[in-house]
């Protein structure tokens, strides 16, 4: 179904024959499901639905949901995403009501607090997006392609988020990405890989602030892009500089995938960029449904 389809299939020391193994068996199974016993698919959501509500209400975090218009005193990131793509031969349509989608969702977490020991929570701050709240039909990637759903698009925030927060000393605790890559790179910025996307509310992107520090999340929109910050009450000593390294195009037994790792530096401030601790935050290894420029062509034994 989709729920574990739309899940990372990133596995830091699985052997890449053995992760196409696993996603051959799992698209094959969850399209049969969904296309021959749908209520079974519905069913599916609903129960996972019900598990989260569970757990928001018994799992003892204390989630994040007060805002403040006042803006904290310092940055530690900025970012801004393109609200406009033409994606392959997507209906533009789709991209037009995705910012109508952000500009609804944005509502929900601009200016939220996250104080020491709270957990962010897009889902449980966004809500379930439904027409009745004004959301349209916007892209979403599910089942292997790009589908028109309500509230598509709105991963645009997640994604813009979790880069902010990777730039920061919060701890994700909860994370997915998308297991392919529909599209050909148009001006991408980010490295592949480095977003995480949302279906409500089983599968949610959550961080928690075990600092001592307040830290808050601030998004507006200009002519072109959506933005992003990241501020905190007291500037820290030190910074983060998040890379991409071994990104690759393979061609596996007639079909294609991408492959990368990103890696992050904490540096201190004051000490001229000096590294004190290198780290790897995740491998990336997803089919691609377009044929790529360039590729290594590899055997599976």
């Amino acid at each position: 179904n989709k729920t574990s389809f739309c899940a990372s299939i990133s596995r830091p020391n699985a052997k890449p024959q053995n992760v196409i193994s696993h996603f051959r068996t799992t698209v094959k199974q969850r399209k049969l499901l969904s296309q021959r016993h749908p209520i079974l698919y519905f069913l599916a959501v609903w129960t996972r639905r019900l598990g989260r509500y569970s757990n928001w209400y018994f799992d003892n975090k204390k989630y994040a949901n007060k805002r403040m218009t006042e803006k904290l005193a310092f940055r530690v990131k900025k970012h801004q995403s393109v609200l406009l793509k033409k994606l392959g031969d997507s209906d533009m349509k789709l991209q037009v009501n995705k910012v109508t989608n952000l500009n609804i969702a944005t509502k929900q977490i601009d200016g939220i607090i996250i104080r020491p020991g709270e957990t962010f929570s897009f889902c449980k701050l966004v809500g379930l997006p439904t027409k009745r709240k004004g959301y349209l039909l916007g892209m979403e990637l599910t089942f292997g392609e790009a589908r028109a759903g309500i509230g598509g698009g709105i991963c645009q925030i997640s994604n813009l988020i979790h880069w902010l927060v990777i730039h920061s000393p919060l701890t994700v605790t909860e994370r997915y990405h998308h297991s392919f890559d529909p599209f050909p790179d148009d001006g991408r910025v980010l490295p592949f890989g480095s977003g995480a996307t949302v279906f409500y509310n089983y599968r949610d992107y959550q961080f928690t602030n075990n600092t001592d520090h307040t830290f808050q999340i601030n998004l507006w929109f200009n002519d072109k892009c959506l933005e992003g910050e990241l501020r905190i009450d007291t500037e820290l000593d030190y910074g983060y500089h998040v890379i991409e390294k071994d990104h690759q195009f393979l061609k596996i037994d007639g079909q294609f995938y991408r492959k990368n790792e990103i890696w992050r530096d904490k540096i201190l401030k004051f000490k001229s960029g000096q590294i004190v601790e290198t780290e790897l935050i995740t491998k990336n290894f997803a089919r691609v449904t377009y044929t790529p420029d360039s590729f290594v062509e590899e055997k599976v034994l």
